[in-house]
């Protein structure tokens, strides 16, 4: 199955467009996170949802990284001239940003469930440690996940007009049978796994929305439950626009690309398509997690408003010193007037 090449000349035109933004504002926003992290460090205000924060922040910043060359590489029309070693290296970047973000907004969820639920259990608990064993769990668990897109051949050669292509990651025609039948089943499995953490996420919405404010032997801060559940729809917005659309469509692309099903001509382009808005969608977690930040703890936040604040008052203090510096000083008028 070789989809016509007119169907991709679409995503030539907007994919670089929305990477190029993604990179400005992911760039910026996480730096800044990161920023806003080593304060609480310093302030030793580091508890372990902060931890998990840094490593989602560093993980957004892996995949800010490589979309120069995607970038580049959709302005190429789909060539790539970084060879083949960048192109798994570019290509694993994704895949350990797209998995590990789920992870760590999994992880986040679960804390503020568990703060919310067992207030006294996490009050009396430092669970600093258990946030660092959950990263490396997650880490090793995510780049185990991502060794064969390192050590597997990415880039696919295909000629145009008498000139060879190098496509990075996109087909799998010259596969063996029992190659391409691996990667369905490896597909399908990451499919059921980001759908099993979308249900975990989900029922933690509705644990966090049915615990009361008050128990028998404690009373809930003003606004802590509220505050939880702000964070967590955002994390399940974040879900639901970044990440689930591409495991909806994963699974029926991944079939026609392995030859496996034989769609029609129409349904092959229109899941290419729909395949490649998918992944611009997902590309969209490295500006939208800073979001998710924001909600998340109370320290985040009032750092953040306290940079704010402070950079509003440097704005006035300048602004009142320049028209103190350009007003008319009676005094000063008068000895030029007689110079």
């Amino acid at each position: 199955m070789q989809i016509n090449d007119s169907s991709y000349k679409f995503r030539y035109v907007f994919i670089p467009v929305f990477y190029i933004i993604f990179f400005i504002l992911g760039f910026i926003s996480n730096l800044y996170v990161l920023f806003v992290l080593c304060c609480l460090r310093q302030a030793k205000a580091m508890g372990e949802i902060h931890i998990y924060m840094t490593n989602l922040t560093i993980a957004d910043l892996l995949f800010v990284c490589a979309l120069p060359f995607w970038i580049d590489y959709y302005m190429r029309e789909g060539d790539w001239v970084y060879g083949d070693f960048m192109c798994r290296v570019t290509g694993t970047f994704f895949f350990i940003n797209t998995y590990s973000t789920i992870l760590f907004l999994a992880a986040i969820s679960i804390n503020r469930c568990w703060a919310v639920t067992r207030p006294l259990d996490a009050a009396s608990s430092d669970r600093r440690i258990c946030g660092i064993i959950v990263c490396i769990c997650i880490w090793v668990f995510v780049l185990t996940m991502s060794v064969p897109f390192l050590v597997s051949p990415g880039i696919n050669k295909h000629s145009k007009n008498n000139t060879d292509i190098r496509r990075c990651f996109e087909g799998y025609q010259n596969e063996s049978k029992e190659k391409k039948k691996t990667v369905a089943v490896t597909n399908f499995l990451i499919i059921g796994l980001f759908f099993i953490v979308f249900l975990l996420i989900v029922m933690c919405n509705i644990l966090i929305s049915k615990t009361p404010n008050v128990t028998s032997t404690f009373k809930r801060p003003t606004g802590v439950k509220r505050r939880a559940l702000q964070m967590l729809l955002a994390v399940v917005g974040v879900f639901v626009l970044c990440f689930l659309p591409h495991h909806i469509v994963q699974g029926p692309w991944a079939l026609a690309v392995l030859e496996i099903v034989n769609y029609s001509e129409t349904t092959r382009k229109l899941l290419s398509d729909t395949h490649q808005i998918t992944l611009v969608l997902m590309g969209l977690n490295c500006i939208l997690d800073p979001v998710v930040y924001y909600f998340a703890t109370g320290k985040f936040r009032g750092l953040i408003k306290a940079h704010i604040k402070k950079i509003i008052t440097c704005t006035q203090t300048q602004k009142i010193s320049l028209i103190q510096h350009f007003e008319p000083n009676p005094i000063s008028d008068k000895i030029l007037s007689i110079l």
